[in-house]
């Protein structure tokens, strides 16, 4: 059982009918995940939807010593529909990037607030709709895209974001490489790169300092193009 006030205060979810958010709050769990911790693995079953109402989770795919993110959520994401909604095992990893806690809703939980109001359904359809958008965007850029262009677009991404010249990626080159569908050294390559451009500069221990936004904002331009 979870507070009503917690659901409210939740994102997405706390916009809901009011009849909606007090079946969850009376059947629904939080959990809470250490940096690093897995959700669930790939293969596992998988019993409940994640609503993730702080911190972020990627849920990755591994292979040939490799992994590859599929798709980061936030706060207000959602997590683990496809192996709960087939009843099949979950096709990807899992894992908190960092502290995180989640709303957890089993099936029977899920199926009680549609019943209640079926706005529920319309959320969790958009939702899923949002995630196919965001894995052919993905797999566009994989095809498409260097993997410098790939760097600099997550580079400009949280420049824009924190609207500060000093950045930090929040994560290691090697986790880096996964996000951007590559390998460490190409990673490393692609920062080279960027540096020798005057784009970015080394700021201190994991922190960035965008030199040229406007540069960087035409590569990543360019290289969409």
């Amino acid at each position: 059982m979870v507070d009503l006030e917690t659901i409210s205060r939740a994102p997405r979810i706390g916009q809901l009918p009011l009849a909606a958010r007090r079946v969850l709050a009376t059947k629904a769990v939080v959990r809470r995940y250490a940096t690093g911790e897995a959700l669930w693995a790939a293969g596992d079953p998988v019993s409940s939807l994640a609503i993730v109402l702080e911190g972020r989770v990627r849920v990755v795919r591994e292979g040939r010593g490799r992994q590859h993110v599929l798709h980061t959520e936030g706060p207000g994401g959602t997590l683990g529909e496809v192996p709960l909604f087939t009843r099949g095992p979950a096709p990807a990893s899992a894992i908190a990037a960092a502290p995180t806690r989640c709303l957890l809703l089993t099936r029977d939980t899920i199926e009680a607030a549609i019943a209640a109001e079926p706005a529920v359904a319309w959320l969790l359809l958009g939702q899923l709709a949002e995630r196919v958008r965001i894995l052919v965007a993905r797999v566009d850029r994989l095809a498409l895209e260097s993997a410098t262009t790939r760097l600099a677009s997550v580079v400009l991404a949280e420049v824009e974001r924190s609207d500060r010249d000093v950045i930090t990626l929040g994560m290691t080159q090697a986790a880096l490489a996964a996000e951007l569908g590559t390998v460490r050294e190409v990673v490393v390559r692609a920062l080279r790169a960027l540096r020798e451009a005057g784009i970015v500069e080394p700021a201190g221990r994991g922190l960035l300092r965008v030199s040229d936004r406007a540069r960087l904002r035409v590569l990543v331009a360019a290289g969409r193009g």
